[in-house]
């Protein structure tokens, strides 16, 4: 469970690469580093459970299942701020992504983060594809279109116009 604690920390540490202009706050990083820190614990943990029943001594078993309460009971407290900060973590994300699409303009590397998130995430804007009509981009374009990154994979002739939203 540790070794695969770890991998997931790592993964998530190493996406955040590709998506970091949207995530501006790098507290954004603590729960993977908590992961991390999580599957070090357990490995410890694990290890004195093992040495407890092996050396069968009830006062390693008792630290064990004291050490193991608290865990389910760090578990369940952070499910219940998880569920009771998802709005806030939703506005803030959705705030940030705004502002990043702001400064799209086809060329800096806001637009290729841009770019990479709709073709990887097969998605159109914040919410859909009409969150583009109020960026500086699509007014000083002027037609009347949206990025190539948000044309769906399977549309050959897509052109990014409003006109075929089916397309995009």
């Amino acid at each position: 469970a540790a070794a695969g604690l770890s991998y997931v920390g790592a993964y998530v540490i190493n996406t955040y690469k590709s998506y970091d202009n949207f995530l501006q706050d790098k507290y954004a990083l603590l729960p993977a580093v908590i992961i991390i820190c999580v599957a070090a614990v357990m490995f410890a943990i694990g290890l004195i459970g093992c040495c407890a029943t092996f050396r069968e001594s009830r006062v390693g078993l008792g630290l064990f299942l004291a050490i193991i309460l608290v865990i389910f009971i760090a578990e369940v407290s952070a499910f219940v701020l998880g569920f009771v900060y998802r709005e806030k973590v939703k506005t803030d994300v959705q705030g940030t992504m705004r502002s990043v699409f702001e400064k799209y303009d086809g060329k800096n590397p806001e637009s290729t983060v841009v770019d990479y998130l709709q073709e990887r995430l097969h998605c159109c804007g914040v919410k859909n594809y009409s969150d583009w009509t109020t960026t500086q981009w699509f007014n000083s374009t002027g037609n009347n279109s949206v990025p190539q990154s948000c044309c769906q994979q399977e549309a050959k002739n897509c052109t990014g116009h409003l006109d075929q939203p089916q397309e995009l």
